[in-house]
């Protein structure tokens, strides 16, 4: 059984994938590119089997190949703004504003310009690199051969989704003390899974409207916090000290700013080619920056309350039992009833944060060799949500220390990434007019990588040199505080990476020609 269809060659020329048999194959047009999914899930393969059992139920078959114009769908603009609204409208957010005070012991003005200041220079790459999906077609990771060769680019993360299933689980620990954590975690991984299971449509459909109610609670947050009196104008500190806590602190609202990075491009691929990237751009920025400057602020804000020192503390006796969620709790309670189910629709929120992650990496998974490209994106959407799940429930009772850890090493790995990433695209390709999309698939016309392998290592070091953690202080970050230092890692780990690619990069392009 074979057909023949014609595509845009210039949009999505097609593609055979390595892993098609001749059971499985059709006809295909073109050299290279990308394929619908119909096209190689004919056949008695397991891929086609699977493909098919999934086709019956509505699940998304397409994985890391490029979309074509001709399945370009016709959202409106809004979409964009409002799939990172709801992702970044939840209490994982407000849980990195609200640990300023508890772990990093700042004012509350101090808080405010880092929150503000770090989140706008984080979400700029994002903004950035999601005006390549329209342009492209293709997804970041499988961008990311331009930018790191067809081996450099084979690496992913699952971790920022087990940090996300604490705080929820906290919430319903907070409700119902009787609940155990791991049964949180499950509960909303499970219903998260759900969602991504089906894939693009549905994320962005699901993503669309699960704003409304976040929004609403913590509105209401607000007032019951407004109302109680409660709030500390906690003063700034001053000396090293305060230097080093404030470096630390920054350097964990721009792990979570800017880690939605090396999924930017993902969420605008189906958008028609010919879009504004001014107005991508600008898209992107509105649903990240209002989500992430609220909520963090908000999260500052009742922190505050813990410092009061008035003998009955339920704020701090609220976050002593269930961290975050007794935080919550506490200004909640004189709502009674209502104000539990406000703290259920706030655990149920992290499913909004997690669904990217999760999609997003089904598909980076599928980058790491062509045998995992064999497995349909579904099934490794259901690998990662096991295996996150294993990482949080372990990590349940240590919330600050794992939030803290894991936003520090997400902002070194993706300082380096942007380092690399924007060098190349600025310096190499000078703008988009220097990209070749149909080439993503010959890596012996991609870069070779071995400029950004190396220059990822001198990140590495930078990162290293600069980290300040309870499990290791650098060298340099000793010196930009006192006993605990401060966390300059993402910043060296940018500049090291950016510098020694620009110099590498240079000698490796004159010898290989590309």
């Amino acid at each position: 059984m074979s057909y023949k269809k014609e595509y845009d060659v210039e949009a999505a020329p097609a593609e055979k994938p390595s892993f098609v048999n001749e059971t499985d194959s059709a006809e295909y047009v073109g050299d290279e590119g990308a394929v619908p999914a119909e096209t190689f899930i004919i056949g008695d393969s397991f891929y086609a089997k699977t493909q098919r059992l999934a086709g019956r139920f509505g699940v998304e078959q397409r994985g890391i190949e490029r979309v074509p114009s001709d399945e370009r769908l016709p959202a409106g603009m809004s979409q964009i703004g409002t799939l990172w609204l709801s992702a970044n409208m939840v209490v994982s957010a407000f849980a990195i504003g609200a640990l300023a005070y508890p772990v990093f012991y700042l004012g509350f003005i101090d808080t405010i310009l880092i929150i503000f200041f770090i989140n706008i220079l984080g979400i700029l790459p994002v903004c950035f690199f999601s005006t390549f999906g329209p342009r492209f077609g293709l997804r970041q990771m499988v961008l990311s051969r331009f930018f790191f060769g067809w081996y450099g680019v084979k690496i992913t993360c699952v971790g920022w989704s087990s940090v996300n299933v604490i705080v929820g689980a906290q919430l319903f620990n907070a409700v119902n003390s009787n609940m155990p954590g791991w049964a949180g975690i499950i509960v909303i991984a499970a219903a998260t899974f759900l969602v991504t299971l089906f894939g693009y449509k549905i994320v962005h459909t699901y993503e669309r409207y699960s704003w409304i109610p976040c929004l609403i609670i913590f509105l209401i947050v607000l007032g019951e916090f407004a109302h109680s009196g409660k709030f500390e104008n906690i003063a700034m500190g001053v000396g090293k000290a305060e230097a080093g806590a404030a470096l630390s602190f920054a350097a964990s609202v721009f792990g979570f700013a800017t880690g939605w990075t090396s999924y930017a491009a993902d969420y605008t691929v189906y958008q028609p080619v010919g879009r504004s990237r001014k107005s991508v751009f600008l898209w992107t920025f509105a649903g990240l920056s209002f989500p992430l400057l609220f909520t963090e602020m908000l999260g500052a804000a009742v922190a505050t309350a813990m410092a009061a020192n008035d003998g009955d503390n339920v704020y701090m006796d609220g976050y002593g039992s269930a961290g975050i969620g007794g935080l919550l709790a506490a200004v909640l309670s004189p709502l009674g009833r209502f104000g539990q189910f406000c703290l259920v629709i706030l655990a149920l929120s992290i499913i909004a944060n997690n669904c990217p992650n999760i999609y997003s990496v089904s598909l980076s998974i599928q980058l790491l060799a062509r045998k995992s490209q064999r497995v349909p994106r579904f099934i490794w959407t259901f690998i990662g949500t096991l295996v996150y799940c294993a990482i949080a429930i372990p990590g349940y009772s240590h919330f600050e220390s794992v939030l803290e850890n894991f936003m520090l090493l997400i902002a070194y790995w993706l300082a380096i990434y942007e380092g690399i990433s924007l060098s190349e695209h600025i310096f190499f390709k000078r703008g988009f007019s220097g990209y070749q999309p149909e080439i993503y698939l010959s890596k012996e016309k991609l870069p070779p990588g071995y400029a950004a392998i190396t220059a990822f290592a001198f990140g590495v070091m930078g990162a290293v040199l600069g980290m300040a953690q309870v499990w290791f202080v650098g060298p340099i970050g000793k010196l930009c505080g006192t006993e605990f230092g401060g966390d300059i890692g993402f910043e060296l780990a940018f500049c090291f990476s950016a510098t020694s690619f620009c110099f590498l990069r240079y000698f490796e392009k004159k010898h290989f020609g590309r």
